[in-house]
């Protein structure tokens, strides 16, 4: 049988519905063109862009963009040459760490040159065949892959229903019997922020269980890093838990609006895992403009309070508007807004919203679907950040009145009787739900 053959003529649950409906380039792989920020070019429209991950409104700050391009001419984007092992460690790359660990109150920090291979690696690196994992039901695709990981040696594991402290706890009693079994440990994984629904983590709760059971926390705060906390230090900080977070885990994706991660604990735990991390010990170390813009990322954090205030400014304004509209955001108490509406057409009737929302409005916005939500629903998922207007969000707030209203009225169903030749709804979304 010749390997590729299926790859050919199944491109999985996601890529072949791309493929079917005529999907590729509109909802899946699309081309956001022009200066990065709130408005932004879409197949030759403009749109309003609410799908960036850029918080604080970094991407273009002008400190940013100059350190960015004095750093690529001083040292090109190949220095440091091999892993930070090896060939590839710096002056630089450490004094970073520094600064990242003192931020988020811990004893050390280790840079990693990707969040997602990075976290999957350090779940991979603490855990062996005979230690227990306890994870929140909701965790990213990447906490489940590492999971996965830790499954291959043979590992067990369980979990716990999304944010219900008591779920966890009676996992942990399992857990705790496994690992007294097995003579492990156990290992404890959520999140500050859950991406999807804007949730913040009961890290409060969570830190109170050590007091009656035996486990060490791993938090990833990717969403709550310079969002969350009176200084930004993510969600332990705003619930005053921090210290009881043994393994702080953050992204330069979101607040930062750059490559690159860390990881940060206590200094011997740190020093391990710069020797054990096998996506670290194996693959180039983070080359040195993505470090030096990292400090300056983390400066401007640190010293602008204003942009997090901007941010939760136009925050509140887009979540108290949608909510004084009946619109339905969940329980997000971050910057992270759903907007639920519900469906009884699928995904042809949501694939008509949001040709309307993009063609008519001039509006983009990440949407998501069964089975990432229940079925009879569709999420529009917001990103307000510090670089959008009131103006922007009252625009939207009026748009996402008028889709509502022709949703309940039907009028998408009615346009997308012909649905399967429109670009099917496809979002990498879907992927986390599969894997699970």
């Amino acid at each position: 049988m010749d390997l590729f053959e299926k790859l050919r003529t199944n491109l999985g649950p996601i890529g072949s519905s791309s493929r079917e409906l005529n999907a590729h380039h509109y909802f899946a792989f699309p081309k956001l063109e022009g200066e990065l920020g709130p408005h932004m070019m879409f197949r030759g429209k403009k749109m309003l862009n609410w799908s960036l991950n850029n918080y604080l409104g970094l991407a273009n700050h002008p400190e940013v963009r100059k350190i960015d391009a004095e750093a690529a001419t001083q040292w090109g984007l190949a220095y440091p040459m091999g892993a930070r092992m090896m060939s590839g460690n710096s002056d630089l790359h450490e004094e970073l760490e520094k600064q990242l660990a003192t931020f988020v109150g811990k004893e050390d920090a280790f840079l990693l040159n990707y969040g997602y291979q990075g976290v999957m690696s350090a779940i991979e690196s603490v855990v062996d065949h005979r230690d227990v994992i306890v994870y929140d039901a909701e965790c990213h695709a990447c906490l489940i892959d590492g999971i996965r990981l830790h499954k291959a040696k043979m590992g067990e594991y369980y979990k716990f229903n999304h944010n219900d402290i008591e779920s966890l706890e009676k996992n942990l009693q399992r857990a705790t019997r496994k690992a007294a079994e097995k003579g492990g440990g156990i290992l404890v994984i959520t999140e500050g922020v859950f991406g999807m629904s804007g949730k913040v983590g009961c890290l409060k709760e969570i830190v109170a269980l050590k007091a009656k059971y035996e486990f060490k926390l791993l938090v990833d705060d990717a969403h709550g890093f310079g969002t969350m906390g009176p200084t930004g230090a993510g969600v332990g900080e705003m619930q005053g838990c921090q210290d009881g977070i043994d393994l702080y885990f953050s992204t330069f994706a979101k607040s930062m609006a750059a490559i690159g991660a860390f990881i940060a604990g206590s200094h011997d735990i740190i020093m391990y895992l710069k020797y054990n991390m096998r996506s670290q010990t194996y693959a180039k170390a983070l080359p040195m403009p993505y470090v030096i813009g990292g400090m300056k990322r983390l400066e401007l954090i640190k010293q602008h309070p204003e942009l997090r205030e901007k941010l939760w400014q136009n925050v509140r304004a887009m979540q108290d508007g949608l909510r004084a509209r009946g619109l339905n955001i969940g329980d997000t108490t971050s910057p992270v807004t759903p907007v639920l509406l519900q469906s009884e057409g699928g995904i042809p009737e949501a694939t008509a919203l949001v040709r309307d929302l993009r063609e008519n409005k001039g509006i983009f916005c990440s949407i998501v679907v069964y089975p990432v939500v229940p079925k009879g629903v569709i999420m529009l998922r917001i990103i307000p950040t510090a670089a959008h207007s009131l103006d922007d969000v009252d625009y939207t707030l009026n748009a996402f009145t008028e889709v509502s209203d022709k949703l309940k009225q039907g009028y998408y169903r009615q346009n997308a009787v012909n649905g399967a030749s429109e670009p099917a709804l496809v979002t990498a979304d879907v992927a986390k739900s599969v894997a699970e």
